[in-house]
């Protein structure tokens, strides 16, 4: 049952998903995380790489036909080269996961 997080207006639900996420920025190379905790305007994701608060971008899953623009709200170091971003989702359409 999804719980609801202190400070939320919305319920999380736990579920690892594969997500490509690429930046607007055509500069910066793509890059993949997987999801900790979703919602339907949110989702907590675990990279290698740091992301800046504010910066824009889209979100893909791997496993299902998900696509999302989205914005950067956290970026908090994990330890061992993992950073956990939180993000903020707009436009969103989709399932995480295909559904069989």
């Amino acid at each position: 049952m999804p719980t609801k997080l202190q400070g939320r207006g919305e319920s999380r639900m736990p579920l690892k998903v594969m997500v490509d996420l690429s930046s607007l920025d055509v500069r910066r190379p793509a890059q993949e995380g997987i999801t900790e905790n979703v919602s339907a305007r949110g989702a907590r994701v675990v990279t290698n790489k740091p992301w800046q608060p504010n910066e824009r971008l889209n979100v893909r899953s791997l496993l299902g036909s998900f696509r999302s623009r989205a914005r950067v709200v956290y970026c908090q170091a994990l330890g061992h080269g993992s950073f956990a971003i939180g993000l903020q989702l707009v436009a969103a359409a989709g399932d995480w996961m295909s559904r069989r």
